[in-house]
């Protein structure tokens, strides 16, 4: 599974509880899904809010550097900063599939949660790690410089 000390060899800052063995069960980029134990990663604005993605399950979210954590957020709440939530998604994926094709066996992984269809295959639908984190990639390059499709 990917834990918090995967995450913060990836950042650059992180506030909250830094505690090394907290493992997250998902990654999501959709606040309204059910994240267990999850990682919240907003990659656009029709994500939710981080309060929704809270009650849904989230212990985590990946923030953009530099906009504000809003206040609701518990101080002990563990964010990990990226200068860009799409890259830092796409980092993510590539170093946890790295992590898998080393270790077949595990059992237990981190399931990765995202509906956005433009983020998938087109039109064939696809839970590979390494699939989903390239059409990230190309997802990421057709937008204009403000973030805008």
């Amino acid at each position: 599974m990917l834990t918090y000390q995967d995450l913060s060899s990836l950042t650059l800052r992180t506030t909250g509880i830094k505690v090394e063995n907290i493992r997250f069960h998902t990654v999501s980029s959709l606040a309204g899904a059910k994240q267990p134990r999850g990682l919240f990663v907003p990659v656009s604005a029709d994500c939710g809010t981080l309060q929704e993605a809270i009650s849904n399950g989230a212990v985590a979210a990946v923030w953009p550097e530099g906009e504000q954590v809003p206040a609701y957020a518990p101080n002990h709440f563990p964010i990990f900063y990226t200068q860009d939530n799409l890259k830092g998604l796409e980092k993510i994926m590539n170093s946890y599939n790295d992590y898998l094709s080393q270790h077949e066996d595990i059992d237990e992984r981190t399931k990765f949660i995202f509906l956005n269809k433009a983020l998938l295959n087109e039109g064939d639908e696809t839970y590979d790690i390494a699939v989903m984190a390239e059409n990230i990639n190309g997802y990421g390059s057709n937008r204009n410089k403000a973030g805008e499709e």
